[in-house]
């Protein structure tokens, strides 16, 4: 789909700019890190290496979904059904983080008991990049029925984790996790709990380090942070070997805001794009149509090969059909109402 204008491209990357230059800051940090700390290590003595915080990989194999077929006749309701089992699945497949995390991607379109329950799961991942994918999710939702299950990762061991549920938190209007933006702020370097707005939680010496700042920063900077291909920087560095058209996907994103029929039309025919982040991206955009048309072109996508289209579609489908999206899509929760609880 081209619907580029000359005058219009500054506002088609607005919003990936400021996550781009993070990105890159974070990565000549982290060079610079390696450079200065590898003389060191080739002195100090043989010791054995702790395993990585995170298993996450983007392997080839983990983004190719296993081969299925539609049924020959399917009911609104078969097909409901069908788009929870695909999600479910994926949101559980013990054997791969990358799998898990992509499921997290297309949960966040949805604001319903059953994704709450499956992202509240996730917050318990033993995957570090698993369990920050479920944070962001659960920001994305907007649901407030999650906020007692961000509370509780304020004190992940992981200071990758407790900050971006700090962040998290306080975009959602609750300071539960004050002390450990403020005591970022201050520079504080303690590895013991502070104090603010009543709370008191552990803040993590690297939170003060400051590559691990940058990489943070990087990761709330980047605005495809959590889009369908993953997370992160393996995400993104999947997308830029597999040649995936980014200018179409930001222009997507920005038409898809102008509800018109030609734009409508034009999704739907992304939908058979060869690239598959321009698919996963159409079908993203087409979550808030609520017509049977629209289902009826997400549908085939249940079977697509990639991982990221496939689950992308399932949860659109489910938007069209009449689950609810992220809370600013509808109308505010009432007060007083029963927070979710995650499960045991």
């Amino acid at each position: 789909m081209k619907v580029i204008a000359t005058s219009g491209r500054s506002n088609l990357f607005k919003g990936r700019y400021c996550g781009v230059l993070l990105l890159a800051f974070a990565c000549r940090m982290s060079e610079q890190t390696r450079a200065q700390t590898a003389p060191a290590q080739d002195q100090s003595a043989p010791a054995a290496q702790p395993a990585p915080a995170s298993t996450t990989q983007t392997a080839p194999a983990e983004l190719e979904a296993p081969a299925a077929t539609l049924p020959a006749n399917s009911t609104t309701d078969d097909r409901i059904r069908q788009a929870w089992t695909i999600l479910t699945n994926a949101a559980t497949d013990a054997k791969h983080p990358q799998t898990r995390i992509q499921s997290l991607a297309a949960l966040q379109l949805l604001n319903d008991p059953r994704s709450s329950q499956l992202i509240a799961g996730a917050m318990g991942d033993p995957d570090l990049d698993v369990r920050t994918a479920a944070v962001l999710a659960a920001g994305e939702t907007r649901d407030r029925h999650l906020i007692p299950n961000l509370r509780k990762l304020l004190n992940d061991k992981e200071p990758q984790v407790a900050f971006t549920a700090a962040m998290t938190l306080s975009k959602m209007g609750d300071r539960s996790g004050g002390d450990i933006l403020m005591s970022v702020v201050d520079g504080k370097h303690s590895a013991g709990p502070t104090m603010i707005h009543g709370a008191e939680h552990r803040v993590d010496n690297d939170l003060h380090n400051p590559t691990m700042l940058a990489e943070l920063g990087a990761m709330q900077g980047v605005s495809m942070l959590l889009g369908p291909f993953g997370f992160g920087l393996t995400a993104f560095e999947f997308i830029h070997q597999s040649g995936g058209d980014m200018a179409r996907v930001s222009a997507i994103e920005q038409v898809a805001h102008q509800r018109t029929p030609a734009i409508h039309a034009a999704l739907q025919n992304d939908l058979a794009d060869k690239d598959p982040v321009v698919r996963a991206a159409a079908a993203k955009a087409l979550a808030d149509y609520h017509d049977n048309a629209t289902s009826t072109a997400l549908y085939p996508l249940f079977v697509d090969s990639k991982y990221p289209v496939r689950l992308t579609a399932a949860a659109a489908y489910l938007r069209t059909t009449g689950v609810h999206g992220p809370a600013s899509s509808r109308p505010a929760l009432a007060r007083n109402v029963p927070l979710l609880r995650r499960p045991s």
